[in-house]
Parts: structure tokens; sequence; C-alpha cells
């Protein structure tokens, strides 16, 4: 299955394990979040080799055009075993902004990895330096934190602490839910900067506010329970196509 961007544009999504890229594929990677990104090159390819699979998105002619990776990680917080699906660098061509590829591939991983887990509780940990990134969660989801409509109850906050502070040590400061990285990747100038209409979005206006600090690459740290119940009807719908 394909899916059009607004403009029109089709995509093509499929699952690769990182070990399976080559090189010259690595680097077309890493060109394309360069273009976007401020992000410098063995950071880039070290964020990569800490992540299990990739999403990547291409289009008619095989072009690389978008791709995210994960990581599944085993968590202790507090008596509580879970599991967490950790997303890493993300990025969509401009031209393709608005396609539904990204979101139907990813919500078949998770729903996959979901299933693999049994009774194990899992949870997408991200974390965003950027408003249409963490608009993946009131788009997508019918529970997340934080969120600007009600605080982060005590057991979701323990989780992503613990999420945070296992995989980002003392990068991650708890009091603001931020994480400052050493080699942060900030947006270039331009590229995503929210219409004044957008800032009327409440999910916006409160991500920009807990985070001030991201267009110098500060990341909010986010979670959410990947359960079923959970997805939006649309997503549901995307899975079951």
């Amino acid at each position: 299955m394909t899916t059009q961007s607004s403009a029109g544009k089709t995509l093509n999504g499929r699952i690769v394990a990182v070990d399976a890229l080559t090189a010259e594929y690595k680097d077309s990677m890493y060109r394309l979040m360069h273009e976007f990104y401020q992000v410098a090159r063995d950071s880039f390819f070290s964020d990569l080799s800490r992540k299990t699979s990739v999403i990547l998105l291409e289009d008619t002619s095989g072009k690389l055009r978008g791709f995210t990776s994960a990581a599944i990680y085993d968590l202790e917080a507090g008596t509580e075993k879970v599991k967490i699906l950790f997303s890493g660098d993300t990025i969509i061509h401009s031209d393709y902004w608005g396609s539904l590829e990204l979101p139907r591939v990813w919500g078949h991983f998770m729903f996959e990895t979901l299933q693999s887990c049994g009774s194990v509780p899992l949870f997408w940990f991200l974390i965003s330096s950027g408003y249409r990134t963490y608009r993946f969660l009131p788009a997508y989801f019918v529970e997340f934190f934080p969120r600007f409509d009600r605080p982060t109850p005590p057991d979701m906050q323990k989780i992503l602490d613990a999420a945070a502070k296992s995989l980002f040590s003392e990068s991650y400061d708890a009091k603001t839910g931020i994480v400052r990285l050493s080699n942060p990747t900030p947006l270039r100038a331009g590229i995503s900067e929210p219409a004044a209409e957008r800032l009327q979005n409440q999910h916006i206006s409160f991500f920009l506010q807990k985070n001030p600090g991201h267009e110098a690459g500060d990341e909010l740290a986010c979670l959410t329970r990947l359960h079923w119940d959970n997805f939006k009807p649309f997503v549901k719908r995307l899975l079951k196509n």
C-alpha cells in the first residue's frame, strides 16, 4: 500500500533492520537529515548504531524522502517491568508533509511490536524538539503526556522519568521534562516555524511553552501507552487496511 502527501506525491514505506542498511544508504539518510537539521555526521551515525529498525519512506523512483529509527528496551520503573519503544531521528522531506505513509507503517510497526510483547506493557517514548513531532501524539493517541489539559499521572510520570534517565542520564532534567543533549540537532532556521493560526492550536502552544529552548535543539520527553484502545479511530482504520 502507498499513500499520497497533501501535494499528491506518493510515498512507499518499508521497515528494515539497521544492520541490513548499506553504507551508501546510510549516507543518503544523513544527507536528508542534514538538509533540515543541524546535525553532525558522527552524532547521526552514533545514534543510528543504537537503533535496531528503521522505517524508510521512498518516492516512486526509490529515492529516500523520509525515515525514522527505533529501538526496544526493557525498563524497570520502580517495581514495574515494562518495555519501551524509543524513536530516534525522524524526518520527512517538506515536499511530502501531509502524507499518511509514515503513520501507516509506523502504526503497523508499533502494533506488531505490541503483539510480540505479550502481557508486558509497552510504551512509546519519544523526545521532540519540534512541534510537528509532538503533534503525532494528539493526532494518533487518546492519552499521552505531557499535555495541555491535564497533569501527567504519577504512574506515567514514573515511567517517563525512568525511561529518560535510563537513556539520557544527566542530560534529562526531571523538573522541566527537557532533554538537553550534548550534541543537539536543532531544525534549520525557517524550516518548520508555526504560522500564527497554528499558534492557536492548544497542543502547539503547550509544546512551545513547555519547551522554550526548542530552537536550540532542546527535546521534550513524551510518553504514551501502546495499546489498541489508545489509538485514535482513524489510526485503527489505517492498521486494518
